[in-house]
C-alpha cells in the first residue's frame, strides 16, 4: 500500500467491518484460485473473521461442495446459479455469517460471445439469524479486461467490494 493513499485497501476496511460486526466469512473460489482468501489473510488479525477457503476449480470440486449437477449441465460452471449455490454452500458448510464465491473466465481462452474472457459471477450469501427470514444471496455479473493475472485480481477485489456493500446493508 502506498503510504500517501488515505484509504485503506478493501481487505483492511472489510476486515475491520467484519470484526466490528462480529461476523465471519468463508470463500468458495473457482477462477480466483484462492486470491480472495489470500487477500483476507494478508490483514493481521484475520483469524477473528476469516474461517476457510475452498478452491473449487473443477466441475467435480463444485459438485463436492454443493453445486448441483443440473445447474452445471444447464447453465455451465460460469453462471449465476452456480455462483449462488457456491456462496450458499460455503456459508452453510463453514457455519459462517457470509459466504463469497467466484466463478468466471480468466483467459486467455475459454470465452464465448455470451460469456467473453473476463466474465465473472460473484456470489455473496448472508446467514441471518434463525427465524428472521433475513438470509439472502446476491449474485452480480461483471466483466473485466486484462491478462489472466489482472482479471483474477480484479475479480477478487470486486468480490470483497460486493461483500462490503452487502455487509453495510445488514449492519
Amino acid at each position: 500500500m502506498d503510504d500517501s493513499d488515505p484509504d485503506p485497501p478493501i481487505e483492511q476496511s472489510l476486515g475491520d467491518a467484519l470484526r466490528d460486526a462480529g461476523h465471519t466469512v468463508a470463500t468458495a473460489e473457482s477462477c480466483t484460485g484462492g486470491l480472495i482468501g489470500s487477500l483476507l489473510t494478508d490483514v493481521p488479525g484475520a483469524s477473528a473473521y476469516f474461517d476457510r477457503s475452498y478452491v473449487t476449480y473443477s466441475y467435480d470440486a463444485k459438485l463436492d461442495h454443493g453445486v448441483s449437477r443440473e445447474h452445471l449441465d444447464e447453465h455451465g460452471a460460469v453462471s449465476e446459479p452456480v455462483a449462488r449455490q457456491m456462496a450458499r454452500g460455503v456459508r452453510d458448510q463453514a457455519g459462517t455469517t457470509w459466504g463469497i464465491a467466484t466463478t468466471g473466465i480468466a483467459g486467455p481462452d475459454g470465452g464465448t460471445p455470451e460469456k467473453p474472457v473476463g466474465t465473472a459471477y460473484i456470489g455473496v450469501a448472508y446467514a441471518g439469524d434463525w427465524g428472521t427470514a433475513t438470509s439472502a444471496t446476491t449474485v452480480v455479473r461483471r466483466e473485466f479486461d486484462g491478462d489472466r493475472q489482472a482479471v483474477k485480481a480484479q475479480i477478487a477485489r470486486a468480490a470483497l467490494t460486493v461483500l462490503a456493500a452487502e455487509l453495510e446493508k445488514v449492519t
